[in-house]
């Protein structure tokens, strides 16, 4: 039904007297959904449990199984692999491995056995608990990592698999595919050899026609490439293999003992789900989110869902020297880092960097940036300006579509994305965010020399709202990405400060006092309405969702949604409820504590519609991710970690991961040899050649590598040909290399041990359809304080310093 209300919606035009009740009829149907969903993963997690619980024999974790405090996070089955102490396999088995909120549990599946007749659980898999850890002591290691995991206090065994007599378990260990990260270590051993070589060859007096420069260079070359295929190896490894690094018991002397268990996962999806809940499991078990949300409706702190944003962590924004920063605005820059990995980036931040603007005085401004791309923020720029900084806006780079084939021809500058910034001296400044070295391309002032409140971006123009009431409107320079700062178009929309821009689709909306005002993208046409009733209100705050946007004010605890095409008002709530009983000071004045509350910011991001208030307290209220009317029909949650002082901004980060992160490329697995099945005849594609003389070959089914030279480009040079063959002797093979093309090409071992194919990427998966989404909030604000002791106590850094508080949601897939 969902889908059929989307198709309907897509086919109703806009102006149309059917398009709101059919948005409303997705809400109603999407809502429903979701709570039909999230009734059923309740039961589910139930019933697992209690299927678990009753295969438990240890005492202690049937207890704990059995208090009903623990939630089921995720559970699948996985293929557990033992491995010798050469990395040869030597056994391989299905377990279900459960990850509950605070123990991670493995237990074999037993199919066979009675069912019981007598138990309210329905009748599933037998369990029997192979063994279970504390979250907080497992660890995720990935191929390569294992010296990085190892201290003294530390010692390692091989899981399930007996250790020779005589051997030390405290060192290095390689498990996974047969000694991968080995392997790399020894090319680059012989990488450095072979450069070695090659300065002698070119020392060499004589002249020879296979042994010079060019072929040494060659055979770098070769290297070279096959460390990068054996990196591609180790990466292909850690995509589907799940290695965890588990405490067991201490050995006789009392030192403890960890075991590595290696879990073949389904998929790449499959792995990096894993991965993610783990990571966030761990902040959950923090402090500061036990418990970090409080559920007004359940007058309760309970135990917040999984899915809760999580603090990661709280962020200094300034130095030390620079305390006096009035935080003002900020943005996601967001970059596609290549060189992320692929676990990294299920656990880091999303990827890219944060713009953080603040002024102090009339003299400057400063801008920090950080880096988004681990799991805190990291400081790496910092710059200043010569006013207050008062918004900041993310320009992408003009896409083909937008101008055109023939202005893509005419293009001259390549500027890419961009940062605009407005300053209170009525400038704007447009920096380069291809890295972090703050290049400013362009300096301007709007005609009137006032102060620039907001920025915003909708196709080939530049909007800035200025304190006057007027919006000034840049358009691109010809054939360039750059603004025209000569003739911009002035649209005057009152006598109060323009506050907020927001874009939908071919408009842009702009507040200015307590009226919204329409601008058509086009032709600049206008249209207005009125968002309050109280003319000394203003608009201060704007967030989208499907065909509605939220509105906060001035003044008030009320926010209110407005339908994008009608214009109309569609709901209205207040806030206050939901914070009074965290003021510090009063939980029993409720009527003066309701006077205070105030929206200083708002943001919708993945299902859910953030309140920030004044006294710092954060609330979220659950809207709907799909097009309809974003209405507020479930509970509300207000976070028990706060700022000391108004949420003075709340910004949404997000990046979806690489396609190419998801494909299931291996490299060690016969079955995706680039050569199967009708492919072994194509010629014109691939070339394929005997080996000579029973040439390298590897061992066991993985596919071998050869390195093959083909020296035509030297067999010009005089000289004789450097062979081990007696004189006389005829080599068939080395003839036919005489009189081909030197190029140094890469072959690998087919399905056939005797053919060699020429390597070339495999084509057998294509792009998969799942997107994989990072996202986090980060709210600004002063100081940092806990809500959480009950009774509206708050405890914690009652300081003015600017802080970041970082909010990490778990990957959507």
């Amino acid at each position: 039904m969902v889908c059929v209300a989307q198709d309907m919606l897509k086919n109703t035009p806009k102006g149309h007297q059917d398009r709101l009740p059919l948005q409303l009829a997705l809400t109603e149907l999407e809502t429903l959904a979701e709570k039909l969903n999230e009734q059923k993963r309740v039961a589910d997690q139930i019933a697992e449990i209690q299927q678990l619980a009753k295969s438990v024999s240890d005492r202690a974790l049937n207890k704990l199984l059995s208090t009903g405090q623990r939630q089921l996070i995720l559970c699948e089955t996985l293929i557990e692999v033992v491995y010798g102490d050469r990395g040869q396999v030597l056994k391989s088995k299905e377990r279900k491995v459960f990850l509950l909120n605070d123990t991670l549990i493995c237990a074999n599946i037993n199919i066979k056995g009675p069912p019981d007749l007598s138990s309210l659980v329905p009748i599933g898999l037998k369990y029997t608990v192979k063994w279970s850890a504390p979250l907080v002591q497992v660890q995720v290691v990935e191929v390569g990592q294992e010296g990085s995991v190892q201290n003294k206090e530390t010692m390692f065994q091989h899981y399930g698999a007996k250790r020779p007599s005589g051997t030390s378990i405290t060192g290095k260990v390689f498990l996974g595919p047969p000694r991968l990260y080995q392997e790399l270590q020894e090319m680059q051993h012989d990488l450095d050899v072979v450069d070695q070589i090659s300065q002698l060859v070119s020392t060499l007096q004589g002249t020879y026609q296979n042994l010079n420069s060019a072929v040494s260079q060659d055979w770098s070359l070769s290297l070279q490439r096959l460390i990068r295929m054996k990196e591609d190896e180790i990466q292909t490894a850690n995509k589907c293999r799940l290695r965890l690094l588990v405490p067991g018991k201490s050995d006789k002397s009392g030192r403890p003992v960890s075991f590595m268990v290696v879990f073949n996962t389904p998929s790449p999806l499959s792995k990096i789900s894993w991965v993610n809940r783990l990571h966030l499991a761990k902040i959950a078990q923090r402090d500061e989110n036990m418990p970090g949300w409080f559920s007004a409706e359940d007058d309760v702190k309970t135990k917040a869902p999984f899915w809760c944003p999580l603090l990661a962590c709280c962020v200094p924004v300034f130095p030390s020297k620079a305390q006096e920063m009035k935080l003002e605005a900020v943005l996601h820059n967001p970059v596609q880092c290549a060189l992320l990995g692929f676990s990294a980036a299920s656990t880091s931040l999303p990827q890219g960097y944060l713009w953080v603007a603040s002024g102090g005085d009339v003299s400057h401004g400063q801008v920090e940036i950080f880096s988004l791309n681990r799991s805190t923020p990291r400081a790496v720029k910092s710059f200043q300006v010569g006013a207050p900084v008062l918004c900041l806006a993310y320009v992408p780079e003009e896409s083909q579509s937008e101008e055109g084939e023939s202005g893509a021809a005419e293009r001259t500058s390549m500027v890419g994305n961009t940062i605009c910034l407005g300053l209170q001296d009525g400038s704007i400044l447009v920096y380069g965010s291809v890295d972090t070295a703050a290049q400013c391309l362009l300096t301007f002032r709007n005609p009137e020399g006032c102060p620039v409140l907001c920025l915003k971006h909708s196709g080939n123009f530049l909007f800035a709202g200025l304190k006057d009431g007027k919006v000034v409107v840049y358009r691109r320079k010809s054939g360039e990405e750059l603004w025209d700062p000569e003739s911009p178009r002035c649209v005057s929309i009152g006598t109060e400060p323009v506050r907020r821009l927001l874009a939908l689709e071919d408009t842009v909306w702009a507040s200015c006092g307590n009226r919204v005002i329409v601008i058509e993208g086009a032709t600049m046409n206008t249209r207005s309405f009125e968002a309050h009733q109280d003319t000394a209100v203003s608009v201060a705050h704007m967030a989208r969702a499907g065909g509605g946007v939220w509105m906060a004010f001035s003044e008030g605890s009320s926010i209110r949604l407005f339908h994008t095409e009608t214009l109309e008002p569609l709901q209205e709530i207040n806030i206050s409820a939901r914070t009074t009983f965290l003021s510090p000071g009063k939980s029993s004045g409720i009527g003066g504590a309701q006077k205070s509350v105030r929206v200083t910011s708002l943001l919708v991001c993945q299902g859910l519609l953030w309140v920030g208030t004044a006294q710092g307290i954060i609330v979220t209220l659950p809207v709907p991710k799909l097009e309809g009317i974003p209405k507020i029909t479930g509970k509300g949650m207000t976070s028990l970690n706060a700022h000391c002082g108004p949420v003075d901004f709340l910004v949404a980060t997000s990046s979806t991961l690489s396609p190419q992160l998801l494909k299931r490329d291996s490299m060690g697995d016969g079955g995706d040899s680039p050569s199967g099945g009708e492919d072994k005849t194509n010629t014109s594609s691939q070339e394929s050649l005997h080996q000579a003389n029973g040439g390298p070959r590897r061992e066991g089914k993985g596919k071998g590598v050869l390195l093959q030279y083909r020296l035509r480009s030297t067999s010009q040079l005089p000289g004789k040909p450097l062979s081990s063959k007696p004189e006389g002797a005829s080599d068939s093979s080395l003839e036919s290399l005489e009189h081909s093309v030197e190029d140094g090409s890469i072959y690998e071992l087919s399905e056939d041990p005797e053919v060699w194919v020429r390597g070339r990427p495999s084509a057998r998966e294509g792009v998969r359809k799942e997107g994989v989404t990072s996202a986090a909030v980060i709210s600004g604000g002063r100081g940092f304080r806990s809500l959480g002791g009950g009774g509206g106590n708050s405890t914690g850094t009652e300081s003015s310093e600017s802080i970041l508080m970082v909010w990490q949601l778990p990957l959507t897939v």
